[in-house]
């Protein structure tokens, strides 16, 4: 397993525009611990109330119980993920509205961000910048100096592009966060109804037996390459620090890392009645439906 080539940009070059994200009031809501279908109903409930202009842009932070597989909207599930092994180990599955390669939400932190898109540049690359510079911080205020993942996906030779897992953490892609040139967080984005959502896994430990079981290779020689090849491409928080840090340790640091960037006290809420009555309808109707998370 090959990992991208990329360059790193420190955060003391990185500038944000002043016409964007610091210049409205933000929402910050954590809804704790909840099963996959609720983790990803929420996010599409604030994404459908602040394109109705019932809520303001949000932050929010949240963990996963059970531990739980997520998968990009593209991925072929049957093809990609072994269910058996997902049931061996009790997990939780869900397919995302997001992009991207399959993610093992265990120990680790979530977050995800709602804003319109007249708040945020027409470059999803851009968008990613931006959001990034509050992560940055976060790692910051860990004592981690994180730095922008820049691929250049130009050089890559054909054959290491057709050979990418299903793993998220097995690469990085544009203004993802590294620390000693290993990826520490994955994020995905879609735009939907005018807006913009984000979210990203900031894992403190990854279980790598459970990773690798529950996702499909080739082979097992091709799986054994590439779960010895993912400790030089992807680190966990706790790996990188003498003292480690607790999910709350980590919750303070983010927080504080969005509050730096955006220059402002965030607004500590819960859910609207709306935002909670809409999520339960999409964790019936949508979430935990085979229709949306089998269907590729």
């Amino acid at each position: 397993m090959i990992g991208l080539p990329f360059q790193m940009t420190s955060i003391t070059s990185i500038m944000i525009t002043g016409e964007y994200m610091k210049e409205i009031n933000w929402r910050f809501i954590d809804t704790g611990k909840q099963d996959a279908a609720t983790n990803m109903a929420i996010d599409e409930a604030i994404l459908m109330a602040h394109s109705e202009g019932l809520v303001p842009p949000t932050i929010r932070f949240y963990t996963w119980q059970p531990a739980s597989v997520s998968i990009g909207y593209f991925q072929k599930l049957h093809k990609e993920i072994d269910l058996d092994q997902i049931k061996s180990y009790n997990l939780g599955l869900v397919r995302r509205m997001t992009g991207g390669r399959a993610v093992l939400h265990d120990d680790e932190l979530t977050y995800s961000v709602m804003i319109s898109e007249k708040h945020m540049p027409t470059s999803v690359i851009e968008a990613y910048r931006l959001i990034g510079e509050a992560l940055l911080h976060g790692f910051k205020a860990l004592g981690l100096e994180a730095s922008f993942a820049i691929p250049d996906q130009a050089a890559q030779p054909r054959h290491i592009k057709q050979n990418r897992s299903a793993v998220c953490f097995d690469a990085s892609s544009w203004y993802e966060l590294i620390v000693e040139g290993r990826k520490v967080a994955g994020s995905a984005q879609t735009r939907q109804k005018g807006v913009v959502l984000q979210h990203g896994s900031i894992p403190l430990s990854f279980n790598l037996d459970m990773l690798f079981d529950v996702c499909r290779f080739p082979s097992d020689k091709v799986k054994q390459r590439m779960k010895e090849g993912f400790k030089d491409k992807a680190v966990a928080i706790n790996a990188l620090r003498t003292q480690p840090v607790t999910i709350q340790g980590l919750q303070d640091a983010f927080y504080t890392g969005f509050e730096h960037t955006l220059q402002q006290s965030l607004r500590k809420e819960d859910l609207t009645l709306y935002e909670r009555e809409l999520s339960r309808h999409l964790i019936l109707n949508k979430y935990t439906q085979e229709e949306w998370n089998h269907r590729r």
